[in-house]
């Protein structure tokens, strides 16, 4: 997955390379996934794949429909039971996150699957939450629920009726505009749930207890009986958590220095990390993004602009932190990044990367090794700082 495109992968404790979104229910749910809980395409055609080689399906023609949905609902069940929580025995509930947006075709098997997954299992054990946007037109500052309204008649058309909707809007929904939507979209008002903007994620749980979407889920799961899992939830550490974030007021500004500062999930495990950090030191984090290209002398030429803006952000900066990354574009400027932070006395912290470039600007500044270099960008260096050690690589 380009992280250009779909941000940083995330890597699980199986060593499974995964979309980041699974990083985000392991940090808040306190849980721990393997590979075999990333479904994808590719993945569930593989099986399949396997599966026919094999004979398994006797020399029967395999379709879409019934082999990969099948596949599909078996694979559900299969990672359904795996304990996540470090305790033993299956989980109460597993929750499924269906991507894509209604109508995509690369969604369709998996919609398709859901659809006879829901039906078999019958009510009390399938709950369907529809996430959905409800924009404002800014000219007059109505809120459209036209788009929720085709994305569930969509949805129903494709055999999956929603349970409860979780509605994204900048501000809090209108009471008419969630009475409109319960009528046009056959949900109960209680089951209708906003997720407005708020100051800062943390927020998000507690927005949802007091809108009492956790009783709506386990009305439709038949879970509120006495002896069934059905609690209150204790958020007072949560509560405590977002609170002293808002409360945050100075400011300490990290330079963070990569090749993909388009988009900042493509850094997103460092971005957490520096949040969590700076939350734990009572500092308001001030990240300011310095594409490592535009720091290099070949920039001041070709983009004067974009260069002076890159080391007007790292000289204005607390913190020096350069991530990881691949190939050679944008290392000399990273290495120029930590000739500064050394000059200058600026914390400087590299990661993988950022540490090597570090390595190298050291042997070219302070030990003056002429033409120091990683054998990575430059295998005929007479000066290797970084090399590549393929015995270790093996022993691992």
């Amino acid at each position: 997955m380009s992280p250009i495109e779909h941000g940083e992968v995330y890597v699980l404790e199986d060593g499974g390379e995964v979309d980041l979104d699974l990083g985000n229910y392991e940090r808040f749910l306190d849980i721990k996934l393997t590979r075999d809980h990333n479904i994808t395409t590719g993945k569930v055609y593989q099986a399949v794949i396997d599966k026919e080689r094999r004979g398994d399906y006797l020399g029967k023609t395999v379709q879409v429909v019934p082999h990969i949905t099948d596949e599909i609902q078996d694979w559900i069940e299969r990672v359904a039971i795996k304990p996540v929580d470090g305790k033993e025995g299956p989980p109460d509930v597993c929750v499924i996150e269906l991507g894509g947006t209604i109508g995509d075709i690369e969604s369709m098997p998996f919609i398709e699957a859901l659809g006879q997954f829901s039906y078999r299992v019958g009510p009390g054990n399938f709950c369907l939450v529809h996430v959905s946007l409800v924009p404002v037109l800014n000219v007059v500052g109505e809120q459209k629920t036209k788009p929720t309204q085709h994305s569930v008649r969509g949805l129903r058309g494709l055999g999956l009726a929603p349970d409860i909707l979780a509605c994204r809007s900048t501000e809090p929904l209108e009471e008419h505009v969630t009475t409109k939507l319960s009528q046009f979209c056959n949900v109960p008002i209680p089951n209708i749930v906003n997720l407005h903007d708020v100051t800062n994620i943390w927020h998000i749980p507690l927005l949802l207890r007091d809108q009492k979407a956790h009783e709506a889920i386990l009305k439709v799961l038949d879970l509120q009986l006495v002896g069934k899992v059905h609690r209150e939830p204790k958020l007072s550490e949560w509560t405590e958590r977002a609170s002293k974030f808002d409360k945050l007021k100075t400011p300490v500004k990290i330079a963070m220095v990569g090749k993909y500062t388009g988009l900042s999930d493509s850094y997103l495990s460092v971005l957490k990390a520096l949040l969590h950090a700076s939350v734990a030191m009572e500092r308001k984090l001030v990240l300011e993004w310095v594409p490592s290209c535009d720091l290099e002398d070949s920039a001041a030429k070709e983009t004067p602009e974009a260069h002076q803006k890159a080391w007007r952000l790292l000289k204005g900066a607390d913190g020096v932190l350069v991530p990881g990354g691949f190939g050679d574009r944008g290392v000399e400027g990273k290495i120029l990044a930590a000739t500064y932070a050394r000059e200058k006395n600026v914390p400087y912290l590299g990661i993988c990367l950022g540490m090597q470039v570090a390595v190298i600007e050291f042997a070219r500044s302070v030990m003056k090794l002429d033409g120091a270099n990683s054998t990575e960008f430059d295998p005929a260096t007479a000066s290797p700082c970084v090399i590549f050690m393929p015995e270790v690589d093996c022993a691992c």
